[in-house]
């Protein structure tokens, strides 16, 4: 019974534990690495951005209504008389009509002129004196105003135009950097994959050694072998042992690699669901005959920069256009008193049409927009220039990828090669008709092959992922 208890708790702890690691398949790892990284939390951010900067300008074509009041304090008025006098009267013309001057005239018809020189009327209408108090302490205005562009030379379009395609700029930078971020996983995956399979490799290395080693050793004491074939054994072994201390090594600094290219804890216990095979050539993707780059977001966000900058001239071009707009007002004034009574006491309505037309401007305008043509035309040669460069990408990329294919497929044949080759070789020595070196060599050759077999797969798989996003397939 004491005996059970612990060999218990041994396998609880151990199903705990296996049930911590988290076993992630390649896609899993994409997906983490995605869903944590900063920087396509940034470009995620920056893509909303665009979109509410879009609607942003979108408002833009609608009235823009707003409200506003206000209410005035003021100590001072205004007290003023306008002075009494006499003023001139006028009579009708019963022949047209129209008001004639009063005037008093001589039997013969003459004006009677005073001693200044003007004519004298016959009658005066006296005007007394007027006094005039405003009030303006407490007065008070609310009021709703609208304003709508009516031609702004096509600079709000334009504006909007420009935000819808810095959006989908945005959008398609973010499909760039979740490629990219694809593709930094794939590589720590891989090589986290590669050292497991080292590993693997050295294990099988050190079991074969050590199983020649116990045969020279049991060799040497009956006699049959020499000390210095035990030697070279031994020597072989300490290799057998670095390699494997090697492959503990690279699996502890992959591991740490990946969890941080995903977004976990450095040390925390991860298991990848995906091992090499010796048929790992059979899963290989069929590249197509021709490396064709432009379903690459690098490739689309080019020419969304040329459309903004044809949207560019267009804006420029709107700044020395006429311009028309038109404000309405509906408010009401309380405060104002003329003589004690109110001077405004009614709502009112208003409206007011703004025309603004450049005349001259000594060559601003054609001069900016010059400019902007120029900025244009480096951005359509930049375009040129670097669509050259992702042919060339796409193209290299297809190549390594069909040369990674060719090499699997020849490292495979060479460890089938080589496992037969050190298994005959270690018949002949077991049978006395090889030497040892010889029999050391093959498995040397037959470790290095499975090596070579597993960088082959690890390339491969990378190339495939390489030649995917430098074809915008990814």
């Amino acid at each position: 019974m004491k005996t059970i208890i612990p060999v218990i708790a041994l396998c609880i702890f151990a199903a705990i534990a296996a049930e911590a690691q988290q076993t992630l398949t390649l896609e899993q790892c994409r997906a983490m690495a995605i869903e944590n990284n900063k920087t396509a939390a940034i470009a995620a951010k920056t893509e909303e951005k665009t979109a509410y900067d879009s609607k942003a300008l979108r408002a833009n074509f609608f009235p823009n209504i707003s409200a506003s009041g206000a209410w005035l304090y003021a100590n001072t008025g205004m007290n003023r008389t306008i002075e009494g006098n006499y003023l001139p009267t006028f009579v009708a013309d019963p022949t047209t009509g129209q008001l004639q001057p009063n005037l008093l005239t001589l039997p013969d018809g003459t004006p009677v002129t005073g001693a200044d020189g003007n004519p004298v009327f016959k009658q005066y209408a006296y005007f007394p004196d007027m006094d005039l108090n405003l009030r303006l302490n407490g007065t008070w205005f609310a009021g709703i105003q609208a304003e709508q562009p009516l031609f702004t030379g096509g600079k709000i379009l334009s504006a909007y135009k420009m935000s819808q395609t810095g959006r989908e700029i945005a959008r398609l930078n973010t499909n760039l950097t979740r490629a990219e971020i694809i593709v930094r996983t794939d590589e720590a995956f891989f090589h986290h994959l590669k050292a497991i399979e080292s590993k693997k490799v050295a294990i099988a290395f050190k079991k074969v050694v050590d199983e020649l080693l116990r045969n020279v050793e049991a060799a040497t004491q009956t006699g049959m072998k020499t000390k210095n074939d035990l030697l070279k054994v031994q020597v072989q072994a300490n290799n057998a042992d670095l390699l494997l201390l090697r492959a503990n090594n690279a699996i502890r600094l992959s591991a740490m690699n990946l969890c941080q290219t995903i977004g976990l804890p450095l040390r925390s216990p991860i298991i990848i669901a995906d091992s090499i095979t010796e048929t790992g050539a059979d899963n290989a993707i069929q590249p197509s005959a021709t490396a064709d780059y432009t379903l690459r977001p690098e490739y689309a966000i080019l020419e969304k920069q040329i459309e903004l900058k044809d949207q560019q001239i267009r804006l420029v071009r709107s700044d020395f256009l006429p311009n028309l707009g038109l404000m309405a007002n509906y408010g009401y004034m309380h405060g104002i008193q003329l003589n004690g009574a109110p001077l405004f006491d009614r709502a009112s309505f208003s409206a007011f049409l703004s025309l603004k037309i450049p005349i001259f401007h000594w060559g601003e305008g054609m001069n900016k927009i010059r400019a902007a043509r120029a900025e244009k035309s480096i951005m359509q040669l930049q375009r040129d220039d670097l669509n050259e460069k992702m042919a060339l990408e796409a193209q290299q990329a297809l190549d390594r990828c069909e040369e990674s294919a060719a090499e699997l497929r020849l490292t495979l044949r060479a460890l089938q090669q080589a496992a037969e080759n050190m298994r005959a070789s270690r018949d002949h020595y077991d049978a006395g008709m090889e030497t040892l070196a010889n029999c050391l060599e093959a498995q040397t050759l037959w470790q290095q092959a499975w090596l070579d077999m597993i960088s082959a797969q690890i390339n491969r798989r990378l190339h495939e992922t390489y030649y995917l996003k430098a074809t915008g397939r990814l």
